[in-house]
């Protein structure tokens, strides 16, 4: 008997022929090529991810250039390049930690301003707007992302509390519209402008928004044509300079300096639109203009001035 004591199966069935290739080293040998395929497959897919990156940065160095900080910061006050603040003449130091200049045009320093600022806005009900400036003061266009936290307020290009602007100039500054959305009697927003790259670079304006005393029901707009009553004085001396009427479109009006036509958003009339006669329903109120919104680009002895505007709605928007 060949086939084992205990057992009572033959012995071709109880350990049948191996068939070829089915052995002991079939299996190590599978395995065997299968990592290294697995392997070289690895390291083609390396390869393949690696030269996308390499393009990617290529064709992206452009824009990761602008992480480098010394293209966005000053090194002596640590500040980033651009500035944020509304047009009316409301701001104070956001954190009391600067005062404001005796002669802000003798002001010998790079920004426009010491520091970060705090502003009111008066409003007079819901769809009332604001002017917010943006400044880029260094030597490179910049990315920016702004953000309005705290929600009642949208920005009015999109109706969103988010904006994303690109190529802001060196030494430009851009203005924008804010929207009031709901009644609010007193809100405290802020708005956050970071670089799109660097996104802890951040310069903050905190708002606080609070009701007038009375609402008007109508609330001036971007694109509107209305007719104002203004005064301007030398921000600096008190000096009034002029005085008069003029019509003007709010918001980016090439009639007039660029200051003027966005220091005409958020005026506010009655239904009447101040056509009855003897009845002026509408309001006033005042904005700060830097250098770059008045005569900054032009040859005028006003060119180096801060001028301060008060605008009163007479007739308007007209149609």
């Amino acid at each position: 008997m060949t086939g084992p004591w205990i057992s009572d199966t033959a012995e071709e069935i109880e350990h049948p022929t191996v068939p070829l290739g089915i052995n002991r080293m079939a299996i190590p040998r599978a395995a065997i090529l299968l990592s290294l395929s697995m392997i070289a497959l690895i390291f083609i897919s390396t390869l393949v991810v690696g030269y996308s990156a390499w393009k990617f940065l290529d064709m992206n160095q452009d824009a990761f250039d602008a992480t480098d900080r010394s293209l966005i910061q000053d090194p002596e006050s640590e500040r980033w390049y651009w500035e944020a603040i509304l047009l009316y003449d409301t701001c104070d130091p956001r954190q009391d930690d600067w005062s404001w200049p005796e002669a802000l045009s003798e002001q010998d320093d790079l920004f426009l301003l010491p520091g970060e600022v705090r502003c009111d806005w008066e409003h007079q009900g819901a769809g009332d707007r604001a002017s917010l400036a943006i400044h880029n003061r260094g030597s490179q266009p910049l990315d920016l992302v702004l953000e309005i936290i705290g929600g009642s307020i949208v920005f009015g290009e999109g109706g969103e509390p988010d904006l994303t602007i690109t190529d802001l100039e060196a030494n430009d500054s851009l203005v924008l519209e804010l929207e009031l959305v709901e009644e609010v009697t007193e809100h405290n927003v802020q708005i956050i402008v970071s670089h799109l790259q660097v996104m802890e670079a951040q310069v903050i304006l905190d708002l606080t928004v609070y009701a007038g005393t009375q609402p008007r029901d109508i609330h001036v707009e971007d694109g509107d044509q209305i007719e104002v009553h203004y005064k301007v004085w030398d921000a600096d001396t008190d000096e009034q300079l002029d005085e008069g009427d003029l019509l003007v479109t709010a918001g980016d009006d090439p009639a007039w300096i660029e200051g003027f036509g966005w220091s005409a958003i958020g005026l506010d009339i009655d239904s009447d639109r101040g056509l009855l006669p003897g009845i002026n329903s509408g309001t006033s109120h005042v904005t700060l203009l830097p250098p770059s919104l008045a005569y900054g680009n032009s040859d005028s002895e006003l060119k180096d001035r801060w001028l301060r505007f008060e605008l009163e709605i007479n007739r308007g928007p007209l149609t």
